[in-house]
């Protein structure tokens, strides 16, 4: 749990979703899509625990999903600056969409391939030290944990983001331009880290 919250933590895609829904539409839609993404997030670490060999192999796969990734932070970090430079503008286009804040938060997560190495690399490290078994109560208990840790790290970005309005005054002009920098930054650091990789 603890692993978990502070991996969520960092500017990321999703904690700044949660965070721009939890400003745009407020916090219950934000809590649905933290839960949506952090369903996928347990489910993946579930199939990488009892599947480690195959999820190594996968490298190609997951190269294109990272691409991927950085296409959607850049499309959101756009229409967030579309969003600030034009007075009609209020909502990010892409996050106001219809979906439910549920299953956007459900695709969102399916397509970010960052936590796949992450829960990948501490599995092993807790599976090398022993304390990790490869037993269904510890599995159980574990993914537990990285639920409850992830849920409570977009927490602080959900309500975070409801007192920074607050602060501002409601000032969304500035709060898009905030958010589609964070998102810009995010999309080329990502990029960078891809292609130091190669």
């Amino acid at each position: 749990m603890f692993i978990s919250f502070l991996g969520t933590l960092p500017l990321g895609t999703l904690n700044v979703a949660a965070m721009q829904i939890s400003v745009s539409d407020g916090i219950s839609p934000a809590i649905y899509f933290s839960i949506g993404a952090l369903l996928v997030e347990i489910i993946y670490v579930r199939i990488s625990l009892v599947a480690m060999d195959w999820v190594q192999r996968q490298q190609r796969f997951f190269n294109f999903l990272q691409w991927f990734t950085v296409l959607i932070i850049a499309a959101l970090a756009v229409s967030n600056f579309v969003a600030a430079a034009s007075p009609h503008a209020q909502k990010n286009v892409i996050l106001s969409h219809t979906i439910p804040r549920f299953w956007l938060g459900v695709a969102m997560s399916a397509i970010n391939p960052a936590q796949i190495p992450f829960w990948f690399g501490w599995s092993t490290a807790l599976f090398t030290k022993k304390i990790l078994l490869p037993r269904n109560d510890h599995y159980n208990t574990y993914i537990a944990g990285i639920g409850i840790g992830t849920f409570l790290g977009n927490s602080v970005f959900i309500f975070g983001g409801q007192f920074i309005v607050t602060k501002l005054n409601a000032n969304q002009g500035l709060i898009s331009w905030i958010i589609g920098g964070v998102f810009a930054v995010t999309a080329i650091i990502m990029s960078w880290r891809i292609l130091r990789k190669k």
